[in-house]
């Protein structure tokens, strides 16, 4: 699936963008909201899914694309973005570039057992203080943050513990 979807992604034209759509995959468990981190392929550090803009597709389906390929997970993709952050790509063949990666909630409905990226990658499920504190951007840890208490705000109160969302 990943090489149906790279012959859609010009390189120039991404190159030339500098921007990213991401998912923030999330999921509420009784009270408490969890969200879904991975690992990045070259240097392992805690990330959301994410990836570059695909000619003829929205931002949120781009976000949805990049849940899926390299978390394993669908579900419901907010239409606008809860926010963005910064961060330096850094690759091995290209000077380093500055990205703004626009990011989506992602409610997640389904997790698959075998998805594309799954020996490249790790996924872990966090609470959403423990997903801030695993992420380098400081920007992204401050959506998740907000985002996390958005989330449990808006929970009835007296919640089912063993509801599973």
């Amino acid at each position: 699936m990943k090489a149906d979807v790279a012959t859609l992604r010009p390189a120039a034209a991404r190159k030339a963008t500098g921007i990213q759509y991401a998912a923030l995959p999330y999921r509420v468990v009784g009270d408490k909201v969890e969200i879904l981190l991975i690992t990045s392929r070259r240097t392992r550090r805690w990330i959301v899914p994410k990836g570059w803009p695909i000619e003829g597709r929205q931002p949120f389906d781009c976000a949805a694309l990049e849940a899926l390929e390299e978390a394993g997970v669908s579900g419901e993709v907010q239409k606008r973005p809860i926010g963005y952050y910064r961060y330096v790509k850094h690759s091995k063949k290209r000077p380093s570039m500055l990205c703004k990666v626009e990011l989506f909630a992602c409610k997640v409905t389904q997790q698959r057992k075998a998805w594309p990226e799954k020996d490249e990658r790790e996924r872990r499920w966090c609470s959403v203080k423990e997903a801030a504190a695993a992420v380098d951007e400081l920007k992204l840890q401050l959506l998740i943050l907000e985002f996390g208490a958005n989330v449990s705000a808006a929970l009835p109160s007296g919640s089912n513990p063993r509801r599973h969302v």
